[in-house]
């Protein structure tokens, strides 16, 4: 009788198990196909969005720094460092991708001048930055898009200067 039971017992739970399994397995299948559509139907911002944006903190680096402003200096130098790594990770299949590392040198210059908050050195690297945005153009068969040395905030409603007590 007793090995009756531990049989029986095991076919339940065999039953059990089974229905569950293929109970997971649906849920497994239609949480991988909603996933999958979220992701094909997934928001991805354009080279040209992601390259605006790195315009953008291109200008207000420049003015922070004008200004002394070494810590909005480095949140705009990192911002931009930020954008630079989300173009290479979302829009694989342009083939001006491939150049983005060349400006990586310039970066580490900008980020040695603004980490010494010397304006002179901030200066020539922002220069330098300038000038490897404009050869990454001209490799890319974009030297129309000319970048320069910003003579306007791009901003009206930011202030760059340090307050006193700040």
């Amino acid at each position: 009788m007793k090995k009756y039971i531990t049989t029986a017992g095991i076919i339940c739970i065999f039953l059990v198990y089974a229905a569950c399994s293929n109970n997971n397995k649906t849920q497994t299948q239609a949480l991988e196909s909603r996933i999958a559509d979220l992701e094909k139907n997934a928001y991805v911002p354009g080279f040209g969005e992601f390259m605006n944006t790195i315009q953008l903190h291109h200008a207000k680096l420049w003015f922070a720094g004008n200004a002394q402003n070494w810590p909005l200096a480095q949140y705009e130098m990192d911002e931009m460092k930020e954008t630079f790594d989300d173009l290479e990770k979302y829009v694989t299949d342009r083939p001006e991708v491939k150049e983005i590392p060349m400006i990586h040198p310039a970066l580490d210059s900008m980020e040695q001048a603004v980490g010494s908050k010397d304006l002179g050195k901030f200066k020539s690297a922002y220069v330098l930055l300038t000038n490897t945005c404009n050869n990454c153009h001209h490799a890319t068969k974009h030297a129309f898009n000319v970048i320069t040395t910003p003579s306007a905030t791009p901003v009206t409603d930011q202030q760059f200067k340090l307050n006193q007590n700040d």
